[in-house]
């Protein structure tokens, strides 16, 4: 549990937060131009005049987040923080590649279980998995449950960044009961390494929001989805953290259940929504078209990019408030107050 009297938390909170979204906040215009010149800009056709958008922003995200993730280690030297920081790094790699060269449908959860790694050796993870009404002791089965939590939830941000903003928007959203857990059920130093998460995503969102100036790409979107599962992990708080992305996790659910196999989203020829004249989204009627949760948000009528994303948001906030009922809940359990 967060250790309040320790004056030393509340000065690594304020210097990884601070440097986490600093630099990104800083660095990120100048990524925007550099992106610009080199001609690394793809279309953004949920716009009028389908205008030019750099990418990838993640290069500046993983700067600002490691930049505050080593600065911590140093502070602390507690093998978590590395652990996370690996993950992270890896997580990044695996979607810069993806970034520079479409690859097949199985490739990113596959090479993500690679950025479980650092996690496994390193130790950062306990021997009990914390459900809801109580803890389960499973030392043996907790390694490959690592082993999958890592590239579910790196690919399920990955699945969901489709829009203006919704990717880092939602992920914001659902970092804050992950937070308030760590807080309660991890360590000082585990909340100190999930911040940088927060504020650099936060830093991100300002360029990335409708309309966005940057997208996070592969490299962003996976580097924010393993590092959100690193923490999680060693953080004792796999189960907050999942029910937090149910919106996600279950988009997720949708496409793999309706396409059947595992596909890279830019492979998919059927879209899940066609764009109408006004510019509007509106769900496919085509049967071959893969169900997702945005074409379920749609399947009352179209909406604009903007009034989607709302949406998205909405069930995260949702998602987010039964993360924090079901944190009061295994909080009661683990104090006795219930069982009492």
């Amino acid at each position: 549990m967060l250790n309040l009297a320790d004056n030393n938390i509340f000065i690594q909170a304020i210097i990884v937060s601070i440097i986490s979204f600093g630099v990104v906040a800083i660095v990120m215009p100048r990524t925007i131009r550099s992106l610009i010149s080199k001609g690394k800009v793809v279309k953004d056709f949920h716009k009028p005049d389908l205008p030019l958008i750099p990418r990838p922003a993640g290069p500046t995200l993983l700067a600002g987040i490691a930049v505050a993730e080593m600065i911590l280690f140093l502070l602390t030297f507690n093998i978590k923080v590395l652990a996370i920081l690996l993950t992270t790094v890896i997580g990044f790699i695996i979607g810069l590649i993806d970034d520079k060269r479409v690859m097949p449908g199985s490739f990113k959860p596959v090479a993500l279980i690679l950025a479980a790694i650092p996690l496994i050796v390193l130790g950062a993870y306990g021997s009990h998995l914390n459900l809801i009404f109580g803890a389960v002791f499973i030392p043996i089965l907790y390694i490959p449950l690592i082993l999958v939590i890592v590239p579910v939830v790196g690919n399920t941000i990955n699945s969901i960044d489709v829009l203006n903003g919704v990717a880092s928007g939602f992920v914001i959203i659902c970092t804050i009961p992950l937070l308030i857990s760590i807080a309660i059920f991890g360590s000082n130093d585990v909340f100190v390494a999930a911040l940088p998460l927060l504020f650099g995503t936060l830093a991100l969102y300002k360029f990335h929001k409708y309309p966005s100036k940057i997208f996070p790409g592969d490299s962003g979107t996976l580097l924010i989805g393993s590092m959100y599962g690193a923490v999680a992990i060693a953080g004792s708080s796999e189960v907050i953290g999942v029910i937090a992305l149910l919106p996600a996790v279950m988009n997720s659910f949708l496409f793999l259940a309706s396409v059947k196999k595992i596909v890279e989203h830019r492979q998919i020829k059927a879209r899940p929504t066609v764009l109408m004249d006004d510019f509007k989204l509106a769900a496919s009627k085509e049967s071959e078209a893969p169900t997702t949760l945005l074409r379920l948000i749609l399947a009352r009528g179209s909406m604009s990019e903007k009034q989607i994303v709302g949406q998205v948001f909405k069930l995260g906030i949702f998602s987010s408030i039964l993360a924090v009922i079901s944190i009061i809940i295994q909080y009661s359990f683990v104090t006795g107050i219930i069982a009492k």
